[in-house]
């Protein structure tokens, strides 16, 4: 079961950061998350990957996975929770290049076109990562069926994922470490 006041204190403790950032999305910001530290280290991957199954509930999608490299470790972590829960579930690999040998694809995993999948993601901010991620799997065939995050900075990502859609769900918000979002 997923333990929310541990992911909390885990993030508090390993991953964010105060100071002057620049974030992916361009944005200038007072506090950085640095997901890595959280989705590398053996606990931070376990309370992650209970909290995206149960958000998930008992209807699992064909498989997980984002943009690589940052959903790659999340994607692993859940498709190894799942397997020790006995549930079937697949993983995916979104290469931001495609391969430029073999296959040559964006998409990597055991699926086929018209399978279901659920877009994972370790920080959202404006949701652009994610949104070409799916971009990608659509483009390959796969349904997508919702963006789960490890954290939502409310700054426009659900928005985002809203006015193309999708559902973004997260395990946990800026909020839940008393900082407020910026007003927009």
């Amino acid at each position: 079961m997923y333990d929310k006041a541990a992911l909390v204190a885990l993030v508090r403790e390993k991953a964010l950061k105060f100071g002057d950032f620049t974030l992916a999305s361009g944005k200038k910001a007072k506090y950085y998350l640095d997901g890595k530290q959280i989705t590398l280290d053996s606990l931070g991957a376990k309370l992650i990957a209970e909290g995206i199954l149960d958000l998930l509930g008992p209807t699992l999608p064909k498989a997980v996975g984002g943009m690589a490299i940052g959903a790659d470790p999340i994607t692993a972590a859940v498709i190894t929770i799942a397997g020790t829960r006995g549930l079937a579930l697949k993983g995916i690999l979104v290469r931001k290049e495609a391969k430029g040998h073999g296959t040559q694809r964006f998409i990597e995993g055991p699926v086929s076109p018209g399978d279901d999948v659920v877009i994972v993601e370790d920080v959202i901010t404006t949701g652009g990562s994610s949104l070409e991620a799916i971009e990608r799997v659509e483009a390959f065939g796969l349904k997508v069926h919702r963006v789960i995050a490890i954290i939502d900075r409310l700054e426009g990502g659900e928005a985002a994922m809203a006015a193309k859609g999708y559902k973004l769900s997260s395990l946990l918000t800026i909020r839940d470490f008393g900082i407020e979002p910026p007003v927009s």
